[in-house]
């Protein structure tokens, strides 16, 4: 159970007649007593990895990105854009100085935490989530205290080379027309054909007949669709002869500009990403030529505009801690403060990933974490 005494507005004075209207305050509290509890990173050297590739983002400045290279919501806690970078680089040089010392990693120990970082409570908007709550159980019962934490995954696929009776679908690179044009060119220019098809007009092989873009990869329907879901795809692809198979990385690239309808099942989605071969797997990057490196179990997809990309968020359940790093987004996280999208890892398919998370929690205590300043 929480302890209102240890949630305060950051500018306010501990007094009881203003912990008594918590209930009425903003949703992000200072927690002047954070509930932190035993901590369960999966790895501190990938946390590291992803806060040191979201670091080198923010270093490319305000101005490559407006709206997402931002303070956020910690603006109002003293988080300027500085101190949110140096937060994600005391965390790879605590990793790394515990890694070349053999010692553990001081990241695990929840007093280390409690003493070096100022804690953000989240709470809910929960009056904003009931405007999309209908037939949606988890989010007509997010807690007043917990976020929604849903699952997304790196998609494992098979695909081959040539289009096929078992894959008669292509993820597609970018079309013809926009090759060598900036996001800024092509998003100016909306008679390319990016902006003109709807993912139902891709299906009909229009992109094909008209030699309009190239089909990197040919796959199952229920692949594709988990492709454009999900926006990273590890696919085995068959070679055109005995060859064996190659392995492939596939992220998005840009869309044809139509909105995630959060009402719609995936099917039923007009919007349609392209897609372009990557090393491994990508996190959020306003265009494919420069995307965060990102790792599962230690990285989370939110709303970017509001929270600011790079938030190192602390998520809690039945007193167990994971560090994670706000490194990437989706259609379903605009205008969105009480949800995250947890990277869960590499699955085949929706029953393999609910096989692996059936007891895994929907409700997350959460909290952002600041570097204090001395």
């Amino acid at each position: 159970m929480m302890k209102l005494s240890t949630l305060l507005p950051f500018t306010l004075l501990v007094a009881f007649s203003t912990v008594a209207n918590v209930a009425t305050n903003p949703i992000y509290q200072l927690e002047v007593e954070p509930a932190i509890g035993k901590m369960v990173t999966p790895s501190t050297a990938e946390l590291c990895s992803v806060a040191k590739g979201t670091a080198d983002y923010l270093a490319l400045g305000e101005d490559y990105d407006p709206g997402i290279i931002t303070a956020g919501m910690t603006a109002q806690f003293g988080g300027d854009l500085e101190r949110v970078k140096r937060t994600l680089n005391f965390i790879c040089q605590v990793q790394q100085a515990d890694e070349l010392a053999g010692s553990p990693s001081r990241l695990m120990d929840a007093e280390f935490i409690a003493q070096h970082f100022d804690v953000i409570r989240w709470m809910p908007d929960k009056k904003q989530a009931q405007g999309f709550a209908k037939n949606k159980p988890l989010l007509k019962n997010i807690p007043d205290d917990q976020i929604l934490l849903t699952k997304y995954y790196i998609k494992l696929a098979k695909g081959s080379a040539k289009k096929t009776a078992e894959t008669p679908y292509a993820l597609y690179a970018l079309p013809n027309d926009e090759k060598g044009l900036t996001l800024e060119q092509g998003n100016a220019d909306q008679n390319l054909t990016r902006h003109k098809l709807t993912k139902q007009d891709v299906l009909t092989g229009i992109l094909d007949k008209d030699n309009l873009a190239e089909p990197m990869v040919w796959l199952s329907r229920y692949d594709l669709e988990d492709s454009l879901m999900q926006g990273t795809v590890k696919v085995d692809i068959a070679a055109d002869h005995d060859n064996g198979v190659t392995n492939q990385f596939f992220n998005v690239h840009r869309n044809n500009g139509i909105g995630y309808q959060r009402n719609l099942k995936k099917e039923q989605q007009r919007r349609y990403w392209y897609f372009k071969k990557t090393d491994s797997v990508m996190g959020y990057g306003k265009d494919a030529s420069y995307k965060i490196p990102v790792y599962p179990l230690v990285t989370v997809a939110g709303d970017l505009a509001h929270l600011g990309l790079g938030k190192l968020i602390m998520l809690t359940h039945n007193g167990e801690s994971r560090l994670t790093v706000l490194a990437d987004t989706g259609g379903a996280f605009e205008n969105n403060q009480y949800q995250l999208d947890y990277l869960g890892g590499y699955f085949k398919n929706w029953d393999d990933y609910i096989n692996t998370y059936r007891t895994f929690p929907d409700y997350f205590e959460a909290r952002i974490l600041l570097l204090k300043d001395k």
